[in-house]
């Protein structure tokens, strides 16, 4: 999930929060939850993705995926990692069963100047007159990159999430 968990500009590895309680009973899953899961292909491994889209969008797929879309099916979700050529993902093995689906996301507790639940990337607006620092790009990447992600999925349901 690099850029957003241990992201370049740190000189930690980022320490979070995963919640399984809100993925089985609480909350349904959204779109841009990042959560933990099962990897399809091989049950032994955990991954962490970001939820793409939910039952009933339609998402344009990226290679490796054979197909140029895909309509995600009642009971699956689409995940994909930030950094879209460089990740294993729905890409790779299509649509996932919500019943691989571990833990949410839910807090970064390390580093210090991280601490706090993950937000949604917003565009980042210079103060006038003060330099863009490596922290205004990287927000500015992340925002472009969420943008894109974005792009690629269609709403073909009522509701945008689903437990």
């Amino acid at each position: 999930m690099q850029p957003t968990l241990n992201p370049d500009t740190s000189n930690w590895d980022d320490i979070v929060v995963f919640d399984r309680y809100s993925v089985n009973f609480g909350e349904p899953i959204q779109k841009d939850d990042i959560v933990a899961l099962r990897d399809p292909i091989d049950g032994r491994k955990m991954l962490v993705k970001r939820i793409v889209a939910v039952a009933g969008d339609i998402v344009k797929t990226l290679p490796p995926y054979p197909d140029a879309e895909v309509f995600v099916p009642e009971g699956h979700v689409w995940v994909e990692g930030d950094e879209p050529f460089r990740t294993l993902d729905s890409n790779t093995f299509g649509p996932v069963p919500l019943a691989l689906l571990d833990s949410r996301l839910m807090y970064i507790v390390w580093p210090l100047d991280r601490i706090g639940p993950l937000r949604p990337p917003i565009p980042p607006v210079p103060e006038r007159g003060a330099p863009r620092d490596f922290r205004w790009y990287s927000n500015l990447a992340a925002f472009e990159r969420g943008q894109r992600r974005q792009a690629r999925v269609t709403t073909r349901s009522t509701t945008t999430s689903h437990s």
